[in-house]
């Protein structure tokens, strides 16, 4: 039997428990009304009634979080094990030693709006992402009851918008004319043509070795990454999620032109397509393609764009050409289809206009 008193400002409720014969009451204060604390140890009185004992020990938010990633993110790669533990730092910066049984909906809330005034909503997403797995994993394993990180609204500063960058079909169609007719000046420009026609992700170009191009059925395997970066893997590693191990179809240009590439240019000692003995990393840099990309953009008078600019320029154009947003979200490796629905969601917008005048056309149409 529950009985209530008020502490202060606070309502508190204590739960009256025999163990072993011995008195050993359940309390929890710090409920803003009475009605707060009815709800909460009525809950606690329901899973003791069949036989749950709760959690009743306070887990500090900060500790738990970090054992959370210690025990679950072990295979990430650098790259993202890294966002993890900025995540980690301003979990530790907000909420510190706080229990997890204490930090509510509203509270939560409160924490993801003061952080959007200083970050961009995308940040702000991804914070929330890594909390939300952390805060599951709780809830599962019986610490907390209800998942407070549960539809969530998400704020921050505006950030760039996707579809300031990628190139309209006429930019790239520039851009793609005059990349082709400079590949006998510098690697670079092959790198970006594969980067347009490929859509892959700059650490899975540079980390491409001959054997993953099937000149045969013209594909291209996806099965690893080279890290370019101090943040990331040294060498060969990972891709960023199973989802990224693919094999892409390519067009047959292309790939006739890597072929004529490998047989023009001795093998390296590294086996990589995208070799370079001069940086620091072996490959080339990340710099280097947008500097050019830059000059390009310059020369052609089009959008200034970075090479992942060109994936989201690929994606773009399949979109806008009818290809499944399935078989999208399948060649970028994304982790999931939501991932692509929220990515490129303006080009679906633009496309939901035109699917609206062709589904009305096509029933106007069935009888004439």
């Amino acid at each position: 039997m529950a009985s209530f008193q008020k502490r202060g400002k606070v309502w508190q409720y204590t739960i009256s428990r025999t163990v072993n014969g011995k008195s050993k009451p359940i309390r929890k204060s710090g409920f803003k009304t009475k009605k707060e604390a009815h709800i909460a140890a009525a809950e606690v009185e329901a899973e003791l009634s069949r036989g749950v004992v709760p959690h009743l020990r306070p887990e500090p938010f900060d500790k738990y979080f970090e054992n959370w990633l210690k025990t679950f993110k072990t295979d990430v790669s650098k790259n993202t094990l890294q966002r993890y533990e900025n995540s980690l730092e301003t979990v530790k910066s907000y909420f510190g030693d706080q229990p997890l049984q204490n930090i509510t909906k509203r509270s939560y809330q409160a924490f993801l709006n003061e952080y959007g005034q200083t970050h961009a909503k995308s940040s702000t997403r991804k914070l929330n992402t890594h909390i939300r797995a952390c805060v599951r994993n709780a809830v599962d394993e019986g610490i907390i009851r209800v998942d407070f990180t549960r539809d969530a609204v998400l704020s921050g500063e505006k950030s760039k918008r996707t579809e300031e960058k990628h190139l309209e079909y006429g930019e790239s169609q520039k851009l793609l004319k005059t990349v082709l007719s400079r590949l006998d000046q510098t690697p670079t420009y092959y790198l970006i043509l594969l980067a347009l026609t490929s859509g892959m992700r700059f650490g899975e170009l540079v980390g491409l070795t001959r054997k993953d191009f099937d000149f045969f059925n013209s594909t291209i395997s996806v099965t690893k990454t080279w890290g370019y970066t101090n943040k990331m893997h040294e060498g060969f590693g990972p891709t960023k999620n199973e989802e990224s191990i693919r094999v892409i179809k390519m067009d047959k240009r292309t790939m006739k032109l890597f072929e004529e590439y490998f047989e023009n240019t001795p093998e390296n000692i590294k086996k990589l397509v995208f070799y370079s003995p001069a940086s620091k990393y072996k490959v080339i840099t990340n710099n280097t393609v947008n500097k050019m990309l830059g000059r390009l953009s310059t020369e052609l008078g089009i959008k200034r764009i970075t090479i992942h600019g060109l994936r989201h320029t690929h994606a773009s154009v399949l979109l806008y050409q009818g290809v499944s947003i399935y078989y999208v979200s399948e060649r970028l490796g994304h982790g999931d289809i939501e991932t692509t629905l929220n990515t490129y969601s303006h080009v679906l917008k633009e496309l939901r206009a035109r699917d609206e005048k062709r589904s009305a056309d096509i029933f106007g149409k069935m009888i004439v």
